[in-house]
């Protein structure tokens, strides 16, 4: 990199002046053979280095910030730059049809100093010599994010025929420029500069899954450094017809990108599947990171099979880190699905206590439901579109659940306004709400009724129990000591007026005239308390004991019919299959106190289990004398046991190295097809290994020899899956010398 330069100094090769005196008439304009973008150099400073695109001579750079680049002359170039005669401009372009009207064309005229608006495009010359010049750029902190080109035009006047002459050299280069949450005009600022450590540069994490009294957090692999994630994020913003002028807007682009990263609408990256059934794909739970589902889709230019919430979740964090929007991948344990935008989840059951399969009151057909936990993402920066006050953390969701626009597609949804029922500001507040803090209210058939159901009371299942993601710049690789829980964010202090009042402001935002029938502010009191006694994790092959107080406060007896079921359950709520039922009827003595058992032994729910081993028991229990009625429901998980990985000491960068991964088949079945993924950054790529059959009890090990990259702590992530047994996950962080 060249500083300063002599603008009177003579050619020793030509011994032509290049002063004020010499002959300008005659004059060429300076012929460019070449730009160097100093890729390493730049991505240091713009905190782009990890790229693998920059290692292999990409420019990839933030924007807002300076740059530096050479222009270095032809080889029959016969002069330097001078100054007193050299115009230069150079030519940023973006997409198809660039122009300087909408922001996708640049033209900067070379100065000798900066613009002093520190947020505009501008050029200077920050040296020269007889072989090349250096010029520092900045560019716009509203900049289209994305592939730009650049182009070189030096101009001299011929003062003998008063024509201006131009020589013009196009840069093979593709620059890519990226949203800068570092700069202060970035309206992705984060102030917090160790959040950014987390939130943009941090490429591998932990999403929590599983029901609320067993979550867990699984390793992910978001490998945004990859060199195929860049890429394919310019296709699928292609893909999702967001305007080139619009791709400064990261509104907009997070938007899009919640659209185009699953299937539904425009053959987007990843095919969605609930059912079990993954025979033509790779199970879910098989994936350890974003790469190989990237890589996969570059092969094929088709969706992936298959992904489930916190697949699309992983993967939509990878986009948003690649290009430089703050992200964190966000669990809502006990999350509902509100399929006609009433800010309630409502369950039918008709005179003999069981469910009703659909809603009578929804037109429409679809059903609420709750999952057992939900997966979407946050990401940070400014609404200008909004009053003030609504920018910071925003949720989108790329898993395809209900239509935005006419498209699946969900966010960016302010937290301030979801906190404080905000449904008319965009996008999607009211459903990201009712996913947080919908009502859960159940209807018992009551032709005595107007609404044609009586109210059951359910207080004590509440949606939205935690909302986890990870602590930044902590990972526990052996337990949860680095989940946060963002609740409060969402959410007033669950049963607080302040929280009554956020569905209160929803519904009226909402103009939903059935708000009465389903809201309530101040529920009845009842003389018969019930408690449903949550369960913790059940490991496989274990019985399940159940537990229900009932406590009689009244001075006189009461008589209760129970009913209890127990079913299979897919996460979303779907019912699997029966497992058991029980039912009775029994007398609870003046101020007694009773309790209602029942087991489910192994042999019981061994073969119902479905993917997850998610179970849930339902009980509903109606007091014969006051015709009071109580529900609620428990989701617990028979957990498996976790892959082991051990790794040989010492390792070093550059040398080999090996794993071995491990675990005892927990169940009594042969395992078939049977699948090891694993992979890590900096330590192994991707890697899909077939395995033997496993049989009852006997140990899997396997043994894989890698070449770690470079050193530091680098983790590893593991998968296995057969047939008859999927979701054993294992992680390691490996100390690398």
């Amino acid at each position: 990199m060249i500083d300063g330069g002599d603008p009177d100094s003579v050619d020793a090769a030509t011994g032509r002046a290049h002063a004020n005196g010499g002959r300008r008439g005659a004059a060429a304009p300076l012929k460019i053979g070449g730009v160097t973008f100093y890729p390493n150099e730049n991505g240091k400073n713009h905190r782009t280095s990890k790229f693998q695109l920059v290692e292999r001579g990409t420019p990839i750079l933030r924007r807002g910030q300076n740059f530096f680049i050479a222009l270095l002359y032809a080889p029959d170039q016969s002069r330097k730059f001078d100054p007193a005669m050299d115009q230069i401009k150079l030519i940023f372009s973006f997409g198809p049809h660039p122009s300087p009207t909408n922001g996708t064309e640049q033209i900067l005229k070379v100065e000798k100093v900066l613009h002093s608006d520190e947020a505009r495009w501008s050029a200077r010359i920050k040296g020269y010599d007889k072989n090349a010049m250096t010029l520092e750029v900045r560019t716009g902190a509203d900049s289209c994010v994305g592939i730009w080109k650049c182009r070189v035009e030096t101009t001299v006047q011929n003062t003998t025929t008063e024509e201006q002459l131009t020589e013009k050299f196009t840069c093979p280069d593709d620059i890519y420029l990226l949203f800068n949450p570092w700069d202060s005009n970035d309206v992705t600022r984060l102030k917090e500069k160790e959040l950014l450590n987390e939130y943009v540069l941090e490429d591998t994490g932990k999403i929590w899954v599983g029901p609320h009294t067993s979550t867990r957090g699984r390793h992910w692999v978001f490998g945004q450094f990859d060199d195929s994630v860049l890429p394919l994020v310019m296709i699928l913003l292609e893909k999702s017809g967001i305007a080139f002028s619009s791709r400064g807007n990261p509104i907009l682009v997070s938007r899009a990108l919640s659209k185009i990263v699953n299937s539904n609408d425009d053959n987007g990256l990843l095919m969605g599947r609930w059912d079990g059934e993954y025979g033509d794909g790779t199970a879910p739970s098989a994936w350890t990171g974003s790469v190989p589902i990237i890589e996969q889709y570059f092969q094929s230019m088709q969706p992936v099979r298959y992904g489930q919430c916190w697949v699309f979740s992983g993967v939509l964090c990878t986009l948003c880190r690649a290009i430089g929007i703050p992200c964190r991948v966000v669990t809502n344990l006990v999350s509902a699905h509100d399929a006609n935008g009433t800010l309630t989840i409502d369950r039918y059951f008709d005179e003999t206590k069981n469910e009703i399969d659909y809603d009578p009151h929804n037109p429409s057909g679809s059903k609420d439901s709750i999952w057992n936990f939900h997966v979407w993402n946050d990401v940070w920066f400014a609404r200008p579109d909004l009053p003030k006050g609504y920018g910071g953390w925003q949720a989108i969701d790329s898993t395809p659940q209900e239509t935005s626009e006419g498209v699946f597609q969900c966010g960016p949804a302010p937290l301030e306004a979801v906190r404080k029922g905000r449904v008319g500001y965009s996008y999607d507040v009211g459903f990201v709400l009712a996913e947080v803090n919908a009502d859960l209210v159940r209807w018992l058939k009551d032709k005595s009724k107007e609404f044609g159901f009586s109210r059951m009371e359910a207080n004590k299942y509440h949606v939205g129990r935690q909302i986890l993601t990870k602590k930044p710049n902590v990972f526990d690789s052996d337990g949860d000591s680095d989940r946060m829980d963002i609740i409060e964010e969402y959410k007033p202090k669950e049963g607080s007026r302040t929280e009554r009042l956020q569905l209160v402001n929803a519904v009226r935002g909402s103009n939903r005239p059935c708000a009465p029938h389903f809201l309530e502010l101040d529920p009845k009191e009842e003389d018969v308390e019930f408690d449903l006694i949550e369960l913790e994790e059940i490991p496989v092959g274990d019985p399940v004991p159940f537990v229900v107080t009932i406590t009689n406060k009244s001075s006189e007896p009461r008589t209760v019919q129970a009913d209890l079921s127990v079913e299979s359950m897919y996460y979303t709520g779907v019912r699997a299959s029966i497992v058991k039922k029980a039912s009775g009827k029994f007398s609870v003595q003046p101020n007694a106190k009773e309790e209602l058992k029942m087991t489910v032994q192994p042999d019981d729910y061994m073969g119902k289990l479905v993917e997850y081993g998610i179970m849930k028991l339902f009980v509903i229990c109606v007091v014969d004398e006051t015709h009071q009625a109580w529900s609620d429901e428990d989701d617990f998980q028979v957990v498996k046991p976790p892959m082991k990985i051990e790794v040989s000491p010492g390792v070093k960068a550059g040398k080999p190295a090996y794993v071995t991964f491990s675990f005892k088949n927990p169940i009594q079945l042969k395992l078939t097809n049977c699948v090891i993924n694993f992979e890590g950054p900096f330590l192994s790529r991707f890697s899909s290994i077939k395995h033997k059959d496993i049989e009852i009890e006997e140990e899997l090990r396997y043994t894989h020899r890698f070449i770690p990259k470079s050193a530091g702590s680098q983790r590893l992530v593991a998968t296995f899956s057969s047939k008859e047994l999927i979701d054993i996950v294992g992680s390691s962080v490996i100390e690398v010398a």
